[in-house]
Parts: C-alpha cells; structure tokens; sequence
C-alpha cells in the first residue's frame, strides 16, 4: 500500500495554551513552536521528525486532520490516482501549506464520514531527537508512525470500504459493540485497521463523535514511562478517561486521559507489532482488555 503511517494529527483549539500544559507538561512533548510556528499554530515534537502534532487556533475544540506518510512522489501519486479512480474529490496542496507541513508535497481529502485527511511524502528534518521537558526517553514511531487513531464513522460501511479498497488498509481486528444490556440496542462496530507492523493504525467506530475523534494513541518505551505518565496526569488534574489495563487486541498496556481537544489520549507501552500479515488471524473480540481499562471513570464526574 501506499500509505506507511500515520505522520502526523492537526487539532483545532479555541485556546492555544490549553494544549501546551497538557502536550509538554503531561504528554512529554517537546514544544517546537519558536521554530517552527506562528501565533496561529503550535507544533510539538515526539522523534527525528520535525513535529507529529500541531495545534492550531479555531473557534472549535476537535481533531483537525490526519496526516499519512507515504515514501515519496510515487506513494503520493498512487493515494491521488486511487482516490481518483474512485471518484473522490482531493486537492494538491499549495506552497505555502507545503511549506508549513514541512514535506515535499501533499494533497488533502475528506473520508465518507466526514473526516479530514492530507497525505504526504518527504518531511524536512534536522534530525534532532526529542528533548522532553518531563524527561520521557522517547516514543515508539520510525515506521510505524506516531501511534494510532481512532475515529467515529456513523455511516460504517462506505467509510470502512474507503480505507481498505480505495487506500489499501488491512483489517486487523474487530469488535461489536453495545453500551447497554438491551438487546435491542444496535450493535456499534469496531475495526482497527494496519498500514504497517504496528498493530492497527487506524481503528473506525461506528458513532458519531463531537470532537471527530474517539482517541489517539501514543506508545512510550516501557510501562514505567506510563506509569510517569499517570503521575503527571495526576498532579496536572487531567481527568482519567480508562484506567490502567492490557488490551487484548495490540496488548497495548495503556490508561486513558481527557485531552483539551474533546477526545481522549491513550498513554500506552508494549504495543504488539506485526512482521508478516499474511501469517496472520483476524479475530473478533468480545472484551476490550485481558484486564483493567474501566471505562466506567470517564463517565464520573
């Protein structure tokens, strides 16, 4: 496929500072926005690259876009005649937004849900690692891009078609979902898809969403780094979305907090990855986690 990750996210906030504390101060990113930004953008640093997620001053608090890596003009090329062939409408990017994204080029669609994507090739990089003001010793990322995301797609099956025939996703798991013990209550399906050896990079929920996305999902090198990071979620008086558990799909061990955006960040470590995916059996789980993940606090005032 031509897509190999998930490179970057873009956030919309009605206050820009409300991300810094939570981005810096609990996530362990490194602020770049001297750099690299305005008094309209801010950009914040997880690896080599220049940036993985920017925030940018809006009158809504919501995910903005999703940003997927291909490896050159090719890659780029082969996302615009797929979505060509598809009849589905994109524009090439500008110099100037070239520019600000710091890539060589890149072009933007929205998926059947409504949802905002660019896709793009070629960051510009200085190479510079991160330097976390918390002292977090660094993000898995490389080739498996910044972590995962996951979005809402009330109207699942033209959005899931999109993303496996159109941009070439793989179904790695699914699951089918009710939040009551009604059996009447529809089911809400889950599928988390992979565009590499990360265990899903994309996962579709069959909700509508107010924020336009569920969570996103960044992994840290090992659970103490997770456990740091409840520390300073902790003392910075974020709200737990989940608490601590295993996931049973990507064994993800991971808690979940409220972000400044409306969704949720996942904050995990010892996330399973995938060398051969024709080796491998897609399954549909009937429990989220093989334990933890209370989901129940999120609702808690």
């Amino acid at each position: 496929m031509a897509i190999q990750s998930l490179g970057y996210i873009g956030v919309n906030a009605t206050q820009l500072d409300s991300w810094k504390g939570f981005a810096c101060g609990v996530m362990g990113l490194e602020d770049v926005s001297d750099a690299l930004g305005d008094d309209s953008t801010h950009y914040y640093k997880m690896d080599y690259h220049p940036y993985r997620f920017f925030v940018q001053a809006a009158e809504t608090d919501n995910l903005a876009l999703c940003g997927w890596e291909t490896n050159n003009q090719a890659g780029l090329d082969e996302v615009a005649s797929a979505l060509t062939v598809a009849g589905v409408a994109f524009t090439w990017g500008d110099d100037a937004l070239i520019a600000k994204r710091r890539v060589q080029n890149l072009l933007s669609f929205t998926d059947p849900a409504g949802n905002h994507h660019e896709a793009y090739w070629g960051v510009v990089s200085d190479f510079k690692v991160l330097n976390s003001p918390e002292g977090v010793s660094g993000f898995v990322t490389g080739d498996q891009g910044l972590g995962h995301v996951v979005l809402p797609a009330p109207n699942f099956d033209e959005t899931a078609r999109f993303f496996t025939d159109i941009l070439g996703f793989g179904l790695s798991d699914l699951m089918k979902l009710r939040f009551t013990p009604d059996p009447d209550e529809p089911v809400k399906r889950l599928w988390f898809m992979h565009c590499n050896r990360r265990h899903h990079s994309l996962g579709l929920f069959e909700v509508p969403h107010p924020a336009g996305c569920i969570h996103v999902m960044t992994e840290v090198a090992n659970v103490d780094e997770v456990g740091r990071g409840n520390d300073r979620r902790i003392a910075a008086g974020v709200k737990l979305s989940g608490t601590l558990g295993r996931h049973a799909n990507d064994h993800m061990v991971s808690f979940y907090m409220q972000s400044p955006g409306g969704f949720d960040v996942e904050y995990g470590a010892e996330g399973l990855t995938i060398e051969d995916w024709t080796k491998y059996e897609v399954f549909e789980s009937t429990v989220p986690s093989f334990w933890g993940h209370d989901f129940s606090v999120g609702q808690q005032d």
